[in-house]
């Protein structure tokens, strides 16, 4: 069983596009569900995503309030949890149409082939399209500062396009509890690996190209906010060692 999770905050001009993408590949959700996390946006993102019409088993969990990504990913997860036994996928994606979904089944077929999570990655694959040199600038650091501080061995540590094996996600709920996604903001996306490499699960990257082109309207990442989610996780990290 696949079960999709997307977080969307104000994208009512991409997420139409994204469900009609997923709407027509049957062989990817057939027998799951696409779950689409409403995190309080401003626009008429969630009352879109209730309006789309077609197979696609589509549930819509609305925040009520901007909470971040964080809580977004952390009720997706939980209910996606309720829908699926310990060998379903859970596959997270940008709500902005970003996420390719041409590569979904190369990061599956990984998944199924014994991994436990699945990254989507930029920078191995090298391949940045129509992204701002700030951008990449900011994205490289984060990562680069991420590995120094963790430990971590991957090349992306920050992008929602994913694929998590749910029985890891249960043993870090069982292990965490509410602390499993302490980071509201985008540095959630660090701390879930994080602690799943803690766990000794084994992650897996597949080359996968980012195009900034495929979305309308600005990123909903706030520079400010993100760094010091990135600088408090480091933080943690860190403090971490030295009680080791």
């Amino acid at each position: 069983m696949n079960v999709f999770v997307v977080p969307a905050y104000d994208e009512e001009a991409n997420l139409p596009r994204l469900l009609a993408d997923l709407q027509s590949r049957p062989e990817l959700w057939t027998g799951g569900r696409v779950i689409v996390v409403d995190d309080g946006s401003s626009d008429s993102t969630a009352d879109v995503a209730e309006a789309h019409r077609g197979a696609l088993p589509l549930e819509v969990l609305r925040q009520g309030t901007n909470k971040g990504p964080g809580r977004a990913f952390d009720r997706g997860f939980r209910r996606a949890l309720e829908l699926g036994g310990p060998d379903s996928m859970i596959i997270t994606l940008e709500a902005d149409t970003t996420s390719d979904l041409d590569a979904v089944g190369r990061m599956l077929v990984a998944a199924r082939s014994g991994a436990d999570v699945v990254l989507a990655s930029h920078h191995a694959a090298g391949e940045l399209v129509n992204v701002s040199k700030h951008r990449r600038f900011f994205s490289s650091a984060a990562a680069h500062a991420i590995r120094r501080t963790s430990g971590l061995d991957v090349q992306t540590v920050s992008s929602f396009f994913r694929v998590y094996r749910a029985s890891v996600l249960h043993a870090a709920y069982a292990r965490y509890g509410d602390e499993f996604i302490r980071e509201g903001g985008f540095a959630c996306k660090a701390e879930i690996l994080i602690k799943l490499d803690r766990m000794r699960a084994q992650v897996l990257e597949v080359p996968v190209a980012l195009d900034w082109s495929r979305r309308e309207g600005e990123s909903k990442l706030r520079v400010l906010p993100t760094v010091s989610g990135y600088a408090r996780l480091m933080m943690r990290q860190v403090s971490a060692k030295e009680r080791v």
